[in-house]
């Protein structure tokens, strides 16, 4: 192969890395990502995966890697709202949110994907939208948001699952129906060399000006909850060890 043909196979290959996501060499891919349950199906989108529920209109859970160079402030907030073309059976629509009194709550929070424009453009899917009492949105659910972004910084990387609480009998919003969680979590794991922890949140759809740790349980505790196996892909005993424990301290988290 001539000099002139490896330029431009290695500039060729230098614009496509470029285009996509970053990759952790420290962590292995996909390890963010919950057990697949029957039936379900993995949508994947530049910055964030997610399995979406038809019958809640809105996700189980969205889940990605959030890196320290992710959360340096890039693209601007887009704020258009749009149904996800991946989705099939469809998503909920700007008209079920229209006069509910309910936010556009993101689970993957825009400012966590402002590294991309594209990813920017697809964290406002209303697959990745929740309604939220705006207390709560703007209150600690940004609150958590904001520190999950100072972990990221602090360990270079974590992984984060985030969704609402879906069961029967919830509470709906708009002609489609869109059900209204009483309870949203964060499962957050760090997993590299020397520093493996993990921690989750649940948290009361509702205003309230408590420290995080108040709403700080183990992996184990939120899998009852939810029903949802969270981290999979880590090795047995590794993932027993780590989702059983809650460590407050490891996280910087004063304890009572």
């Amino acid at each position: 192969m001539n000099k002139k043909v490896v330029c431009v196979v290695v500039i060729l290959l230098m614009s496509m890395c470029s285009s996509v996501k970053s990759v952790n060499v420290d962590n292995p891919p996909g390890l963010e990502i919950p057990l697949l349950q029957t039936g379900e199906e993995l949508i994947q989108h530049t910055g964030f995966s997610l399995v979406y529920n038809e019958i809640h209109e809105q996700a189980n859970w969205v889940a990605y890697e959030l890196t320290l160079e992710e959360t340096q402030k890039g693209v601007e907030r887009s704020d258009k709202f749009l149904p996800d073309p991946k989705i099939n059976t469809g998503t909920a629509t700007q008209a079920d949110y229209k006069g509910s009194g309910y936010d556009r709550g993101h689970l993957a929070p825009a400012a966590d994907m402002s590294w991309s424009a594209e990813a920017m453009k697809e964290s406002f899917y209303f697959s990745n939208i929740s309604p939220q009492v705006p207390s709560f949105n703007r209150g600690i659910w940004k609150r958590l948001e904001e520190q999950a972004r100072t972990w990221a910084q602090q360990d270079t990387a974590v992984f984060i699952v985030t969704g609402p609480v879906l069961s029967d009998n919830l509470p709906v919003i708009g002609p489609n129906r869109v059900s209204v969680p009483a309870y949203f979590y964060k499962a957050l794991l760090v997993y590299r060399y020397q520093n493996q922890k993990a921690i989750a949140f649940i948290l009361s759809n509702e205003k309230s000006n408590l420290p995080l740790k108040h709403f700080a349980v183990t992996i184990d505790s939120l899998e009852r909850i939810t029903g949802i196996n969270f981290f999979p892909a880590l090795p047995d005993e590794i993932e027993s060890n780590l989702e059983s424990k809650l460590c407050l301290p490891c996280w910087g988290i004063e304890e009572e």
